[in-house]
């Protein structure tokens, strides 16, 4: 047996060679390599890639996700939800039977009056599909024709932070592991010199973003999502400290590794030769890194295509761009957020500013993806955490309105990995406020999505405090209309 260290002994030279690991993120490092670690934590023997034993549990239809959150809920009635009978009902009551026993929130209930409103802004229909989509996104109209539209998604949480760790958790109480985090711990990386879950946060304004919900969760940490910034080092501490040379590091780590095989030789625990591959892995993550983020090599025909904003570091165009070159490196799930879209006043002007941050980048990564031909094997997730409602909060004028959060029923879309292209899917009523044909809860996306990538959702789980957890609780229900 090889004996825990006593963290009462003295902190000596070799006890700080053994437990340091310098020069870049624990994170970002913990994630790449320790795949002995791993399988041991999953009861089975080590793999490759650290996927767990009998992962994938069947052929996947795509190997990684590329996830563009939308975080503040978007309104679908002025982005993807034609309601044209709502024209001639600008300015009357909701009738109560339609609004029901639905919640609302502090901010709208104790309104006396919820008067409806069309969208300001006009739709057509594009590509062979058909699909209705709102002047707003010009570009992303031009690939209708790869879209699978959901109209009637729908969650228990009314309010943005439980809403927003909802979509990213399967839960609306913090704790729980992301749903990067979760295909890392059972598919493990797909490449040697990169995290296998990235996420970025695009420099808008909004509510806040925070670290837990690309967290690791009650997961070994191990498995949470990287934050690549958009200033300084990509990832914390992944310069070499001040003084420290490329060639001096190579020494320090040739020695701690000699250090690391004379502990192995003498206690034999499998963690010894595990540390070892992680400080290597730091090492090949200082050139990997910088390559994938330093776009000078980008010709300008792509920075065209992803906009005018795609040079200026985070921004959502430049981290579209980014989620593609992460995609060629095969990080296995890449999330970027973006704030802003919470519109309880003056929706018509804000969501114009918004809808052109995101339009042409989006539509961009779906053209690049395509025509490398990696759509097929990368889902692309888009939306926000729920959709806004139907009647107007505060004051409705001429020339400007606002609108309340509503998790009743909301628009997303998904796009490539195995998902039918052209496809909308769901109906709701004249008023887009109650689902009437096809529902989809969050557990039901979450589902869908791992049987996009392989996983039986209902099989994928960690024993946590007397039971096992899973990212779709005892919920859930896969979307096979929608799979191709």
């Amino acid at each position: 047996m090889n004996p825990k260290p006593d963290p009462l002994l003295p902190f000596t030279r070799r006890r700080f060679l053994e437990l340091s690991s310098t020069g870049i993120g624990a994170a970002a490092l913990s994630t790449l390599l320790n795949d002995d670690l791993l399988a041991q934590a999953a009861g089975g023997a080590s793999t490759a890639t650290g996927a767990l034993p009998g992962l994938p549990h069947f052929a996947p239809k795509a190997k990684r996700v590329i996830y563009l959150f939308q975080e503040g809920a978007p309104s679908q009635y002025e982005l993807w939800d034609y309601k044209p009978k709502l024209a001639g009902l600008r300015g009357t009551e909701l009738p109560s039977s339609v609004r029901g026993d639905a919640r609302l929130t502090g901010m709208t209930a104790t309104q006396e009056s919820f008067p409806v409103i069309p969208s300001y802004y006009s739709f057509a229909q594009h590509g062979q599909s058909g699909a209705w989509i709102s002047e707003l996104m010009p570009h992303t109209a031009k690939v209708a024709d790869e879209l699978c539209f959901i109209k009637t998604m729908y969650t228990e949480a009314i309010n943005h932070d439980p809403g927003v760790t909802f979509l990213q958790t399967g839960a609306q109480l913090a704790g729980r592991p992301s749903i990067g985090a979760w295909l890392s711990y059972g598919l493990g990386s797909m490449n040697d010199n990169l995290p296998t879950f990235v996420a970025m946060v695009s420099n808008r304004d909004g509510n806040p973003i925070y670290d837990r919900l690309w967290g690791s969760g009650f997961l070994p940490g191990q498995y949470q999502g990287v934050r690549f910034l958009s200033t300084g080092d990509p990832v914390l501490y992944l310069s070499d400290p001040p003084g420290v040379t490329r060639s001096a590091r190579r020494r320090f780590l040739d020695d701690l590794g000699a250090l690391n095989r004379l502990d192995y030789e003498a206690g034999g625990d499998p963690e010894t030769n595990t540390r070892i591959s992680q400080y290597e892995m730091a090492y090949r993550m200082q050139a990997s890194v910088p390559e994938l983020t330093d776009l000078s090599g980008e010709p300008d025909s792509v920075f065209e295509r992803y906009g005018p904003d795609a040079r200026t570091p985070g921004t959502f165009a430049a981290n579209c761009l980014l989620a593609r070159r992460l995609a060629e490196r095969d990080v296995r799930f890449i999330e970027v957020f973006h704030r802003g879209w919470d519109m309880h006043t003056q929706l018509p002007r804000r969501i114009q500013t918004q809808a052109t941050d995101v339009d042409q980048p989006q539509a961009a990564l779906i053209h690049e993806l395509k025509e490398r031909g990696m759509l097929d094997e990368t889902l692309v997730v888009w939306g926000g955490e729920f959709g806004r409602t139907v009647f107007c909060q505060g004051r409705l004028t001429a020339e400007t309105y606002g609108r309340d959060h509503h998790p009743r029923c909301f628009t997303i879309w998904m796009a490539g990995g195995g998902v039918k292209p052209g496809l909308t899917y769901g109906e709701s009523d004249d008023f887009g406020f109650n689902i009437t044909k096809n529902p989809v809860h969050i557990h039901d996306l979450h589902a869908t999505m791992l049987q996009l990538l392989g996983v039986d959702h209902t099989r994928l789980t960690f024993p946590f405090q007397g039971r096992n957890f899973r990212l779709t609780d005892v919920h859930g229900q896969v979307v096979h209309d929608i799979l191709t």
